[in-house]
């Protein structure tokens, strides 16, 4: 168990191509681009939160599915922990983001990932390879 802060990340798939957000705040990490997440309030599963994450800044609902690796450190105190999930109702809609972009195969790496993100970009592409 840690003491850091979780952050769920959603690696929001059709089967082939990922779902990528840029970020509109804060300053430092703005025009970058993420898996959406967010951070899990107290008593809430991150399955959950990776389900209410979802809900408030994409505008769908999700069904959560396979973990993604373990722990990934992010900055000092925080930790992130990502799921493969799929809409299952509503239209995305860029609610707290500057933009969101479906990536095929050969555009996995044609935005600007934010440093926690790429290497989950790179397990992701990994795994959706192996179909």
């Amino acid at each position: 168990m840690t003491d850091d802060t979780v952050v769920v990340a959603a690696v929001i798939t059709d089967g082939r191509r990922v779902l990528a957000a840029q970020r509109a705040e804060p300053p430092s990490l703005a025009g970058g681009w993420e898996f959406p997440c967010g951070k899990v309030d107290p008593g809430e599963s991150d399955e959950d939160a990776l389900v209410r994450e979802c809900r408030e800044e994409l505008g769908v609902e999700v069904a959560v599915g396979r973990r993604v690796g373990g722990d990934w450190p992010l900055s000092a105190g925080y930790v992130l922990r990502v799921w493969l999930a799929t809409v299952v109702a509503g239209e995305l809609e860029a609610k707290e983001h500057l933009a969101l972009r479906w990536l095929g195969p050969g555009e996995y790496y044609s935005v600007e990932w934010l440093g926690g993100d790429l290497p989950v970009m790179e397990a992701v592409a990994d795994l959706l390879a192996q179909g």
